[in-house]
């Protein structure tokens, strides 16, 4: 998720957590414990130049449940060594620290990128993918808990702050039944395309939990399919996209192939721009345009010759699609 939103959701979780002569405090103490897994990027700035391993470091060891009990064990017992709130209430800031800790990987979890909740063992990432990584529907009450959690007096601010952490939790529920429902229809549209056991994921959209986009994998590319849970009805629509199949085959043996297949899950597009082949990470953006594209390879006479990775920058003209986005919600095509 967003910087934003995992300040608010450790604030409104350490708050509820904590004694009530230490509650602000604690909101304060909880939006910088929850944002720590996200100081992985200052190594990555400094030390890689390798923009595929930027992408599979990001949200690894520092997003592990195995990893973060031990540092908040650690830095509750620093914590303790100092600080006089921490010290007065020993075991409820260790539960304190470790749920507010814990709460990042997992909600990130549910967004489409990744997370490498196992880390170190070799196990896929998970991307339960029912969350875009910006939802306003999500933050809001994390934010309106954390503003009159501060303001309000002991149990009216305790009310407030279980309030918006329920209300969150409500809409992340909602999020995995509107997934549910997506993953129905796209079921019977795939039976009758002989599609039922491609590989596939489902996420929102920007922004939102009403639209939808399906990815299938095919021998020869893959489809795509949006699904508005408002104004559609009928059987799911997919359009047909090519990839090219031996650009992949030419490149799948390179170290940085293989690990950006093994961290999508295998969803990647394969194309030849300019005599270099650009693997594109399918699972967030959409047709045409991606986050996260990678040259590996160019042209060598009839073959290719492995370069050093170099990422793409970001297609800009995707904002334009936001519009168009919001009226599709609203609008069967």
């Amino acid at each position: 998720m967003d910087s934003l939103t995992h300040l608010f959701l450790g604030g409104a979780i350490a708050a509820a957590i904590a004694p009530a002569k230490h509650r602000r405090i604690a909101l304060l103490a909880g939006a910088v414990i929850n944002s720590l897994p996200d100081l992985d990027v200052i190594p990555l700035a400094l030390f890689a130049d390798d923009p595929i391993v930027n992408m599979t470091w990001h949200r690894s060891v520092t997003h592990s449940l195995l990893v973060l009990p031990l540092v908040a064990a650690l830095l509750s017992a620093w914590l303790r060594s100092w600080w006089t709130p921490v010290r007065e209430e020993p075991r409820r800031w260790f539960w304190l620290v470790l749920i507010t800790l814990l709460a990042h990987p997992l909600i990130d979890a549910f967004t489409s990128y990744g997370t490498q909740l196992f880390w170190p063992l070799p196990v896929p990432t998970a991307m339960w993918s029912s969350l875009f990584i910006i939802d306003p529907m999500f933050t809001l009450p994390l934010v309106l808990a954390c503003f009159f959690g501060w303001l309000l007096r002991e149990r009216a601010a305790r009310v407030a702050l279980l309030t918006g952490l329920v209300l969150s939790g409500a809409y992340l529920g909602w999020s995995w039944i509107a997934k549910t429902r997506v993953e129905a229809a796209a079921d019977a549209a795939l039976a009758s395309l002989g599609l039922q056991d491609a590989p596939r994921f489902s996420a929102p959209m920007p922004f939102n939990t009403l639209l939808w986009r399906v990815v299938v994998m095919t021998p020869d590319g893959f489809v795509e399919g949006e699904r508005s849970l408002v104004a559609d009805r009928g059987p799911m629509q997919f359009q047909a996209h090519a990839s090219d199949t031996q650009a992949m085959a030419a490149v799948a043996a390179y170290p940085a192939t293989r690990k950006l297949a093994w961290f999508s899950h295998g969803f990647l597009k394969a194309q030849v721009q300019d005599d270099r082949v650009v693997l594109s990470d399918l699972r967030m953006g959409a047709e045409p345009d991606y986050s996260f594209r990678f040259v590996v390879a160019a042209r060598d006479g009839e073959g290719w010759r492995e370069l050093p990775v170099e990422q793409l920058t970001w297609p800009w003209n995707a904002r334009e699609r936001l519009p168009g986005m919001w009226r599709r919600i609203w609008h069967a095509p």
